[in-house]
């Protein structure tokens, strides 16, 4: 008998073109990730009323919003039966883009990088706080699906991506290709950044290995690495790893 397909890894909703399923990854002991648990996505505000169906089938419970206070206002969302969990971290590669454009300084795209990565280094220290907070979720009450995200759903929403993850045993290696994924999904809104240079554009738009990659290291240099991080800051010891793999990993 022929084995049945693996559910699709990007869902076709008309109003956010970087919705995706976290399932289907290997993680601890060769255990999977469970499909249609775990969602990230750009931000929800779009959605139509068609998407807003394939959702409630989907059975998300949850949504987790990572924008900054004007993001989350200026594009506010209400979805029926989903409860709204508002984790705000304030962007801030814009703004310091800004100041160096006042200083007389002409962004660069190496300028891009060099901002994005110091944003990425900013997750882990700065807003520990919003990603503790997205584990004690994960934790609580039923474990009903839920989807996180926050304007593309390519930072924010990848390191919080990453962090799950990789504390359900998925290897960097595989992690890292999924948040690159993004690459290929997320399409900019219309005259977004039309004033900069589109070398810069096309950094800020997009992700690279480079941006997780810096969050990743200031995670292994100041902390020791990840396991220590999750226990010492985000408050995930072993006994809550334990049971994130038991809720979102397939039984053996």
């Amino acid at each position: 008998m022929p084995q049945a397909a693996a559910p699709t890894r990007s869902l076709a909703f008309a109003g956010a073109s970087n919705f995706r399923d976290l399932g289907g990854y290997a993680g601890h002991g060769g255990r999977v990730v469970k499909w249609r648990h775990l969602f990230r996505s750009d931000h929800l505000a779009g959605l139509t009323p068609q998407d807003h169906a394939l959702l409630a089938e989907l059975g998300v419970a949850r949504a987790i919003d990572f924008r900054g206070r004007a993001e989350s206002a200026a594009h506010a969302y209400a979805l029926p039966g989903v409860a709204y969990h508002h984790l705000a971290i304030e962007p801030t590669v814009v703004q310091r883009a800004l100041e160096l454009q006042r200083t007389g300084h002409r962004l660069t795209a190496q300028d891009a990088v060099g901002l994005m990565q110091e944003t990425y280094r900013g997750f882990v220290h700065d807003n520990a706080p919003r990603f503790a907070e997205l584990f004690r979720l994960l934790l609580d009450g039923s474990g009903a699906p839920l989807v996180f995200h926050c304007t593309a759903g390519k930072d924010r929403t990848g390191f919080a991506a990453a962090l799950i993850l990789m504390a359900l045993g998925v290897p960097r290696g595989v992690v890292m290709q999924d948040y690159l994924l993004t690459n290929s999904l997320y399409r900019r809104p219309e005259g977004m950044g039309s004033h900069a240079p589109e070398d810069v554009i096309a950094v800020l738009w997009r992700v690279q290995e480079e941006f997780l990659d810096a969050a990743l290291h200031r995670v292994d240099h100041d902390f020791g690495g990840l396991q220590a991080y999750l226990a010492d800051v985000l408050g995930v010891d072993a006994a809550a790893r334990r049971e994130l793999e038991r809720r979102y990993l397939q039984a053996p």
